[in-house]
């Protein structure tokens, strides 16, 4: 096969700090090539040096036969780049933004033509060619967007995170745009933080600290973690966690809604000694290993510390979420269509559904800040319709966008909010430890937010919404973006606040994150159109015990799709 990049000795420095070192890879024709790695192991600047927007500080790399340094030109017209922050100009309708894309890269009129009528019903666009971008769901600009990058007909496309906060419908249907696209003999990079896409490559790279660790097919990496992953079922959760904790042959636990999920480190076998602390407790069997467990095996954090330690959890008297026939409507746009749902104290409910479902709106609506056009919501024992000021000392809410101040250190962001929730004095003081030790922030109280990683910063916004100890904790797409090991210690902490008595009502269009809810409900349309566990979920649909997620989000959609149809 012939390799459309290839890379020799690469390496990247900024400001002194060496971001890659030494990368060796080859990309062949014609493959969907991942990358994968925690934040900040160098996976965007190794797209930008392929994409020939940046120079290497030493090695060398070829892309489509081209120098990326002395020919830069040749690969900038040949090479289709989508950044995570892709570029759409929203007063533009969808057909302008392509014809600009066009232009730029010199397309002519008669194979634009062609070319973007295939592109535009691939990506299910035809029916918006007037729509201003602005106005796109968040799915459809990204479809948008690949379509501008594939204008030009470029053989190869690299695309950092391109479904970063897609719901799980509109990225089935980018991956499968891809796929298409692919079959054409084109080359596709893509990297993800999302372990169900990276299924999807032919082959990954795991990227650590600028360096490449790993380059395998998906199954060729799950099997480096064979025979190391165990499922605990245990009605004593806490004092089974304090046991797995204390073995060092324990890299990861991950606490489920209705499990544990243990990962012993390569070569271990929990020792005799910790099987007879368990016996009684839990019952341990072997469990097939995922690409999340790959990924952490590689990570050098991971490996080089010990599994998350659930702090004292502060007691709250967790407070009931009911909604009775609520509805939002916005002109003549029902946002939120008669939802009815009882979520009782200390319950981890999931919320999911496509962008546009009406998450976001029923969310604001719980949290005070919309008033429903119909029907009644309620909040830890008040009235949102009639208490909403009396109700905010009762929640935390974490938007998409975390509210926090880049300005400020971690120290002073905790304060400010802090000051914002009525705390002073020894009170302030002690929730403030608390809650940074919760989020494990201890030690990074000087840092400025701006110099956070995604990941940090996360745990910032988690620490910020809960230092009052709220009855009910809201979360709003709380973990999107983040990698895998992050992701994981995120839920062990939400599972902390659970246990407390907590309420945690979060949205995520990451469909593996279900199986940390006790319950999930799936809105479509504004409507709420499934509730229940996972299992009474694939219940509903007759689908066997092992669906996986994705099988049932989708056949809860496309059934009600056909009820409104009817």
């Amino acid at each position: 096969m012939t390799a459309v990049i290839r890379t020799t000795g690469l390496g990247r420095r900024f400001a002194g700090r060496q971001v890659l070192t030494g990368v060796e890879l080859a990309v062949q024709q014609g493959e969907i090539f991942g990358l994968l790695g925690p934040d900040g192991a160098g996976k965007t600047t190794l797209m930008q040096l392929w994409a020939a927007i940046l120079d290497p500080s030493e090695g060398q790399a070829t892309v489509l036969g081209f120098d990326t340094v002395r020919q830069a030109a040749e690969v900038n017209a040949r090479v289709g780049y989508m950044s995570q922050g892709f570029t759409l100009y929203d007063r533009l309708s969808v057909l302008e933004n392509l014809q600009f894309a066009a232009r730029i890269r010199g397309v002519a009129a008669q194979d634009f033509a062609g070319r973007s009528h295939e592109l535009l019903a691939m990506a299910g666009l035809q029916a918006y060619l007037d729509r201003p971008a602005g106005k796109l769901s968040g799915g459809m600009r990204k479809k948008l967007s690949l379509c501008a990058n594939l204008i030009h007909a470029p053989p190869l496309l690299l695309l950092d995170e391109p479904s970063l906060g897609v719901d799980p419908v509109s990225r089935r249907e980018l991956w499968q745009l891809l796929r298409r696209y692919q079959q054409h003999g084109s080359t596709v990079v893509v990297s993800t933080p999302y372990m169900d896409e990276a299924e999807y490559c032919d082959r990954l790279a795991f990227l650590d600290q600028g360096r490449v660790l790993a380059v395998d097919t998906p199954a060729q990496l799950r099997a480096r973690v064979q025979g190391r992953i165990y499922e605990v079922r245990t009605a004593m959760t806490a004092a089974v966690q304090a046991i797995l904790r204390d073995a060092p042959e324990v890299l990861n636990l991950q606490w489920l809604a209705d499990r544990l999920r243990i990962q012993l480190h390569a070569g271990a076998d929990l020792p005799p000694a910790t099987l007879a602390r368990l016996r009684g407790l839990a019952t341990l069997t072997p469990a097939e290993p995922g690409l999340e467990e790959t990924f952490i095996a590689l990570s050098t954090a991971a490996a080089a510390a010990p599994p998350p330690v659930s702090p004292a959890v502060m007691e709250t008297q967790g407070g009931e979420v009911r909604a009775e026939r609520l509805c939002v409507r916005f002109g003549d746009f029902t946002a939120v269509d008669r939802v009815s749902v009882s979520v009782p104290p200390g319950e981890v409910i999931g919320w999911l559904g496509p962008n546009g479902a009406g998450k976001t709106t029923l969310i604001r609506v719980f949290c005070g800040l919309l008033m429903p056009s119909d029907g009644e919501a309620f909040v830890a024992g008040l009235s949102v319709n009639r208490q909403a000021r009396a109700l905010r000392s009762r929640i935390g809410y974490m938007s998409q966008r975390f509210s926090l101040y880049p300005d400020l250190t971690v120290a002073e962001n905790l304060r400010f909010f802090a000051g914002a929730y009525g705390l002073g004095g020894k009170r302030r003081r002690q929730t403030i430890e608390w809650a940074s030790g919760m989020t494990a922030l201890t030690g990074m109280e000087a840092r400025r937010v701006s110099e956070l990683s995604a990941a940090v910063r996360q745990r910032l916004a988690l620490a910020c919404s809960i230092l009052h100890g709220p009855a009910v904790l809201f979360l709003d797409e709380p973990t999107s973006g983040v990698d895998p090991l992050n992701r994981q210690r995120f839920w062990q902490l939400i599972q902390t606040l659970a246990s407390g008595g907590m309420t945690v009502f979060v949205t995520t269009h990451y469909l593996e994150e279900a199986s940390y809810c006790h319950r999930l409900g799936l809105m479509h349309q504004g409507r709420l159109v499934a509730l229940g566990t996972l299992e009474q979920l694939r219940q509903a649909l007759r689908l066997p015990a092992d669906a996986g997620m994705e099988a049932v989000f989708l056949g809860h959609i496309e059934h009600a799709q056909r009820e409104l149809a009817s």
